[in-house]
């Protein structure tokens, strides 16, 4: 006997989109459930019905109005009939006679005219007979939901999150979808109050469960609508911020986020500057993606999550309290489903001691790291090793420490006309640095001046560049520095990434590679 094989057309799901049923179906079942779900959630559910749905509509496609020929039943002249066990092939009853067998008595028999004309004659009335049992499809992978949410689960929640979000009856918060007809009134003075408790536990961060407990919300009510209404209207309110990491609600005044969360710090601005990324190396590709610059995105997002990463610090990091969120390091950090930032625990690797740490995504930085760095008596190139917490939420930081001793160093000092000079002398350091990178600053007030300076008049970059280089090369007696070397320099003045400058020293005469990324300035006449 021939198996039917359902089958969805091709490219259907690289094409799925929500149509009106779907919207229908999730109102009525989050409607049903009362439960707010995430789009994650909701896939399996959703793509469960659209196979349902989508699976009838084949069945009825098939049989075209015709009914699925069974022994058992009787037929008249005339009656439209499909033959699973003839490959679905359709025919009409033309003719009709009595039959007979010892075995299994008086039945009648049915002739048949199909499609293609050709003719067949069919028992009628048998009750015992194989045939009666209704035929199982073999399914195709396109109606298999584990196959499809498999294979399309980034595209389906995609694909949810834009349908739900044009429709009115639908509101999201934290990730998770619920309907804006069930939601429990939140008033002013509610959001009052729960502004009044996040300013006594110094701004929080507090779960919704815990805000509820404080705020005289109906007790009556499901505690998910409760917990959901309140979310919905803490997030419509500019002074809230929701800073829990993805699946966890947490609520904090953004009054009291600190100064480097709400606002960008100085030293990370970065003015972009156009560069071909084409005219790069793959030697200098290898080095950029080593340097952990959040401002370097990759064209290949690493597969592989990193256990332990060493992060080496440039100036405006060290300066600003932070860390990069480059493509390496980002996966050990919380992340959240809308959260712009998120408040998470720091771990002291060495002593346990832990302190709160914020990621901010949009401009993918750590902040929090200010008074660790100077604890830990870390320079800008001083080597952070970061790996992830036992528990979700915490991230573990550690450095090496060593004994205190004077070893002659990069230093940038403040020459006579005011601008900045690099010198190499002998200087005290006590924790563990990157040789190329490292950079003591014992001044710090005349860079910070620089910095501002340049926010407002900016110096043209290659001329910031030729400067630094001129700098760097007085330090060396072969005459020539590391594109790691100017890389941490130029950064000790305006932000850069490493592609820019990188881009300028391979595509400019008067900077000569001189071989392993060594680079010297030449400028001879003509150049």
């Amino acid at each position: 006997m021939v198996t039917a094989v359902l089958s969805l057309r091709e490219n259907y799901w690289e094409e799925y989109e929500l149509e009106e049923e779907d919207i229908s179906f999730l109102y009525d079942y989050l409607l049903e459930k009362e439960t707010p779900l995430t789009s994650e959630e909701l896939i399996p559910i959703l793509i469960g019905e659209r196979i349902s749905r989508e699976k009838v509509r084949l069945e009825e496609k098939r049989l075209d109005g015709n009914d699925i020929y069974y022994p058992k039943d009787q037929y008249e002249v005339g009656n439209k009939l499909v033959f699973p066990a003839y490959e679905w092939l359709k025919g009409e009853v033309i003719n009709l006679r009595s039959g007979e067998n010892p075995e299994v008595g008086q039945f009648n028999v049915i002739q048949v005219e199909f499609e293609s004309g050709e003719e067949r004659e069919f028992a009628s009335g048998i009750n015992d007979h194989t045939l009666n049992v209704p035929p199982e499809a073999d399914q195709a992978d396109s109606l298999n939901p584990e196959v499809v949410i498999g294979e399309y689960s980034d595209l389906l929640e995609e694909q949810i999150e834009i349908g739900l979000a044009s429709i009115e009856n639908f509101v999201q918060i934290a990730g998770r979808w619920f309907l804006r007809a069930l939601l429990v009134d939140v008033n002013t003075g509610h959001l009052n109050l729960a502004e009044a408790v996040l300013d006594m536990n110094q701004g929080g961060p507090l779960s919704t469960v815990d805000l509820v407990k404080d705020l005289d919300l109906p007790a009556d009510d499901n505690s998910n609508l409760i917990e959901f209404s309140l979310d919905l209207a803490l997030q419509e309110d500019p002074r809230f911020d929701e800073v829990g990491p993805a699946g966890i609600v947490a609520w904090y005044l953004k009054t009291l986020e600190p100064e480097s969360v709400q606002k960008t710090p100085l030293f990370l601005n970065y003015m972009p500057i156009e560069y071909d990324p084409d005219s790069l190396t793959q030697e200098m590709i290898s080095l950029e993606k080593s340097l952990d610059d959040e401002l370097t995105l990759w064209k290949d997002h690493r597969q592989d999550v990193e256990e332990n990463v060493e992060v080496r610090l440039i100036f405006p990091h060290w300066r600003a309290g932070t860390l990069p969120l480059s493509e390496r390091v980002m996966p050990l950090f919380p992340t959240a489903y809308e959260a712009p930032r998120i408040r998470f625990t720091l771990i002291d690797g060495n002593t346990g001691e832990r302190f709160p740490g914020w990621v901010v995504r949009k401009e993918r930085y750590v902040s929090g790291l200010k008074e660790w760095y100077e604890k830990n008596g870390l320079i800008p190139g001083g080597i952070v090793f970061i790996k992830p917490g036992k528990e979700p939420g915490e991230v573990i930081v550690e450095t090496k420490s060593s004994r205190s001793t004077k070893d002659w160093m990069r230093t940038i000092l403040v020459g006579s006309d005011g601008e900045l000079v690099f010198a190499t002398l002998k200087q005290i350091v006590s924790s563990d640095y990157n040789q190329r990178m490292a950079i003591v600053i014992p001044d710090i007030e005349p860079v910070d001046q620089v910095w501002e300076k340049n926010q407002d008049e900016p110096p043209p970059f290659e001329q910031i560049v030729v400067d630094t280089v001129r700098e760097l090369t007085k330090l060396n007696p072969q005459g020539h520095v590391h594109v790691t070397e100017l890389y941490a320099a130029v950064n000790t003045v305006r932000r850069c990434p490493p592609g820019p400058l990188m881009s300028l020293l391979e595509t400019r005469p008067w900077f000569v590679h001189v071989g392993d990324l060594h680079f010297r300035f030449d400028d001879s006449e003509g150049k």
